[in-house]
């Protein structure tokens, strides 16, 4: 089996449980920190030439991630694309369940099946909270509805004031952000890094929680530790 992986939390989840199989991933897969493999540019921009001259039987890829046209190439290639849908927790399981399946693995791997019993048995929040999760600057853009990460962080306690806004990920102009008057800023430092007057410092008298945004929005072998983790930060940041 040979598969591409468009995806770098899908990149991390196919090398750790199918060593070997993976031939291609973008160049912004950075796990395992150990992967080699030929390299076939960003998620939003891939050598769609190289990736069909690694005659891959498999690309998989992610709806949110990748570029519809891209991955209509792909396919007018010859070349069969497998794309997630992960908007959820409970999505994360099935998908990945699914990619590792097409990708040839012959039963679930232990990580998957621990990473689950752990969000199974996260117990109830003892308090709410009310966060804006800003994911981009100039603009300002912030995580809207039905997101991945916004479920992530509503089961930890955490409710994302534009969880109903009709757009997943808005633009929202700093002064509107601090009207909204939440609870907490929480910034992720991916695909953003926020620091100095991008980061806390935007933010005053406002508690700000900076997020491993693999713990956040990577769906793979880290779900397991994103509760304790992502917990962690959160209540450090509201005490």
């Amino acid at each position: 089996m040979r598969v591409v992986s468009l995806v770098p939390s899908l990149t991390e989840a196919v090398a750790v449980t199918l060593p070997g199989v993976l031939v291609g991933a973008t160049d912004w897969c950075a796990r395992p920190a150990d992967l080699t493999v030929t390299r076939v540019r960003g998620t939003k921009n891939p050598d769609v030439a190289r990736i069909a001259a690694l005659a891959p039987d498999l690309v998989v890829a992610n709806e949110e991630e990748n570029r519809a046209p891209d991955l209509d190439a792909l396919r007018g290639a010859g070349i069969e694309v497998l794309v997630t849908r992960v908007r959820t927790v409970p999505q994360a399981f099935t998908e990945l369940d699914r990619v590792l399946t097409a990708c040839g693995a012959r039963s679930r791997p232990r990580w998957l099946d621990e990473a689950e019993t752990v969000w199974a048995a996260l117990p109830a929040p003892e308090r709410r909270s009310t966060a804006v999760v800003p994911v981009w600057r100039r603009p300002w853009m912030v995580l809207g509805r039905d997101t991945f990460a916004g479920d992530v962080l509503a089961r930890l306690g955490v409710d994302n004031l534009y969880a109903d806004h009709p757009e997943r990920y808005p633009r929202i102009p700093l002064p509107a952000l601090l009207a909204a008057r939440p609870d907490l800023v929480a910034l992720p430092d991916e695909p953003y890094r926020f620091t100095g007057e991008d980061g806390p410092e935007a933010f005053p008298g406002v508690p700000c929680a900076l997020l491993d945004g693999r713990q956040l929005t990577w769906y793979g072998p880290s779900l397991s530790e994103a509760p304790r983790r992502l917990g962690a930060a959160l209540a450090a940041a509201l005490r």
